[in-house]
């Protein structure tokens, strides 16, 4: 039946043989890619080698290649996707909707233009392709995809279906076993129960997520979600993590990313720590009863990490932190920081840095920092408030000689350099997280809210954005899920999971920023969970890294 008036469909606009054009698309979208990789390869070539400056003088082509490769890959991922639902059997019409939706919007832009950001839009001729390449893509496959893959009815219908299966967590089987759905289904009434009735007051109030929800928490295993069972932890994937990260962020952000902070110090801790530090550490922050903080970056640094000048100098066995940090979350309430200093004296470069876990007291609100040569502040924050940002000051603060990460000075960058794989797939994870929120609190309004006689979910352009919202948050999901497949079968995955991030930090803000246009001006008055969710999302493409560094390191992967 259609709904408050709406024209019934008299039929579904999913394409004939879906799969089998999708398939034929692929390879031609990997052709263009390979095509602008040595157009860009060419232009940054100098004696035979990869220049750096020559990037950075090509920085939109540079950067413009990292886009077409997300999307490429993203569009791999998809048709697996695709492929094994269908095996399956549960390639149902919203999925084929969705697939069919993909493809038809992600070829057009490969052809004509991808938006790196809201004012930035990459095309072939930036990257240095003609129109030769641009036609050698367009194969009868990609023709029929872009041309009637993603029209208004597809949209329409999407959304149609989507209002029918208000059940449907995700809006779509996602490709997960049954184990990893149910720990969704977990996490989700949990999200539902205890955050999200709270979750804006929280933010509105700019409070510290209370103790009792971290304690719950780590009752229920997020905190040693992914560390050994040896060191007591459940020893599960990555994908669950993923899983966990997604549900706990889609009820609020800060929630999501404690576990983040747990994540990053096991993974240091995992691949660089000693036994004994594994055996010291690592029990502690599965359990909840330890809650670190990453303390890395520098006033004046941002993501020059390499630039680093806070001290760690010896004395007798142990050592003295000296210097400023800046942008330290959650550092009130916590018990250890993993501080990368400079240990090394005559360094000016990531050769001399190491990482120290520094024990410290937790403190409170009114009292952040107790411990002698330890003093900050908090820095007020648009959104992502959960937890609180901090400037953070150490004077000779002391740190036993145990504590060196490893036990061997100069290891601190490359140390980090291990965790990021894990931290941009956990990031991606909670950039999903925020981006269904924001399609949830805006189909909801959609639906109650009547203009014109009707409910604006009604209206073609409203129907049209919730569709899309469904759309990407699909394919970022996938592309996550895929780099961490990648991770827990032990394969090199920093390029997937910085694909991943890049995306799914756009998809995040063009939900809320296309949510908040949904709920007009009741999506800027403060009282509204859509206006959090804008903050909260706009964070994404600038924590663990920017999304303009993330292209950098995804160019300079796809060109070595």
């Amino acid at each position: 039946m259609p709904h408050d008036g709406a024209a019934p469909m008299t039929e579904t606009p999913v394409l004939d043989n879906l799969l089998s054009l999708t398939g034929e698309a692929v390879p031609a979208a990997v052709a263009l890619l390979e095509r602008a990789k040595d157009v860009v390869r060419h232009a940054v070539t100098q004696d035979g080698k990869i220049s750096g400056e020559l990037i950075e003088t090509h920085q939109t082509a540079a950067h413009g290649l990292a886009w077409v490769a997300t999307y490429v890959e993203a569009l791999r991922q998809m048709q697996g996707w695709a492929e094994r639902l269908q095996a399956d059997g549960n390639f149902g019409e919203l999925e084929q909707l969705i697939h069919q939706i993909t493809f038809g919007e992600y070829l057009w832009q490969l052809y004509g233009g991808i938006p790196m950001s809201q004012g930035e839009l990459v095309r072939p001729q930036d990257i240095g392709l003609n129109q030769d390449d641009q036609r050698a893509m367009m194969l009868p496959a990609v023709m029929v995809l872009t041309q009637t893959g993603n029209t208004q009815a597809a949209r329409m219908r999407l959304v149609e279906i989507m209002r029918e299966r208000t059940a449907d967590v995700t809006f779509g089987a996602t490709g997960l076993d049954d184990e990893l759905e149910m720990i969704r289904d977990q996490f989700r009434r949990f999200a539902r129960e205890r955050v999200e009735p709270d979750a804006h007051e929280w933010h509105l109030n700019d409070e510290l997520i209370p103790m009792e929800i971290i304690d719950e928490m780590a009752e229920m295993g997020v905190f040693g979600l992914t560390i050994p069972e040896e060191y007591g932890g459940f020893g599960l994937s990555k994908a669950s993590m993923c899983v966990v990260s997604e549900e706990l962020s889609r009820g609020y952000i800060g929630v999501g990313s404690l576990g983040t902070r747990s994540e990053i110090a096991a993974e240091l801790i995992l691949c660089g720590g000693t036994e004994a530090q594994k055996e010291k550490w690592l029990p502690g922050l599965a359990s909840g009863e330890i809650l670190p903080t990453a303390v890395f970056t520098e006033p004046n640094t941002g993501s020059d990490l390499g630039a680093l000048r806070t001290k760690a100098e010896r004395v007798g066995d142990d050592w003295t932190i000296t210097g400023n940090k800046t942008w330290i979350t959650h550092a009130a309430r916590t018990h250890v920081m993993t501080v990368l200093a400079r240990s090394v004296p005559g360094t000016d470069d990531y050769r001399g840095l190491s990482m120290f876990l520094a024990e410290k007291t937790p403190g409170t609100d009114e009292a952040p920092f107790v411990d002698a040569g330890l003093s900050g502040g908090e820095i007020e924050v648009l959104g992502y408030r959960g937890m609180k940002e901090y400037t953070v000051n150490f004077d000779g603060f002391k740190v036993a000689g145990d504590n060196l990460l490893g036990g061997n000075e100069g290891q601190g960058f490359k140390q980090l350099m291990q965790t990021f794989e894990s931290a941009r797939i956990q990031t991606a994870a909670r950039a999903i997280g925020v981006a269904q929120s924001a399609l949830d609190v805006s189909m909801t309004y959609a639906q109650d809210r009547k203009q014109f006689g009707k409910a604006l979910i009604e209206f073609p352009r409203v129907s049209s954005k919730l569709a899309m919202m469904a759309v990407e948050i699909m394919v970022a999901r996938q592309l996550t899920y895929f780099s961490a497949r990648e991770k827990d079968n032990d394969r090199r995955c920093d390029l997937e999971a910085g694909m991943a991030k890049l995306l799914g930090a756009r998809v995040a803000w063009a939900a809320a920023d296309n949510g908040l246009q949904i709920h007009g001006g009741n999506g800027f008055a403060l009282e509204y969970g859509i206006s959090r969710i804008l903050c909260d999302a706009r964070i994404l493409n600038i924590f663990e890294g920017a999304a303009e560094i993330q292209a950098q390191v995804i160019a300079r992967r796809l060109l070595a």
